[in-house]
């Protein structure tokens, strides 16, 4: 499940956001704690914690004292919308950039995705 591409807290994390930006985790559902999940994937607890507290920080996972960690309500919006934005700066603008670079019209790169968007 881990990788040695980067921390395991911060994989945690990307999991769990990817859970709630598919659906997989709704909006004010619980999520597993930090014990549960540390036990589950066979990690250090205060590992499962660090990543817990990255979401918590980033607003994606809110805490009930007592009870657990939650799916903040606008959790799903916001990773979104923070993903739309990093997908243009990181895929669609280098695209257009190389396009221009090797004579590729604008016209051709949108009739290649139209065909996409059709099927």
């Amino acid at each position: 499940m881990f990788d040695e591409r980067s921390p395991i807290y911060l994989q945690i994390a990307e999991q769990i956001k990817n859970d709630i930006v598919t659906g997989a985790l709704a909006e004010d559902e619980q999520v597993m704690s930090t014990n549960q999940y540390a036990a589950f994937y066979r990690i250090n607890p205060a590992t499962a914690a660090k990543g817990f507290a990255q979401l918590v920080d980033e607003g994606v996972l809110y805490k009930k004292r007592g009870i657990g960690m939650f799916v903040s309500p606008n959790a799903r919006e916001l990773l979104r919308s923070g993903r739309q934005d990093g997908f243009f700066a990181d895929v669609v603008d280098p695209m257009i950039r190389e396009a221009k670079a090797i004579g590729v019209p604008l016209r051709d790169i949108i009739q290649h995705i139209r065909k996409y968007g059709d099927s």
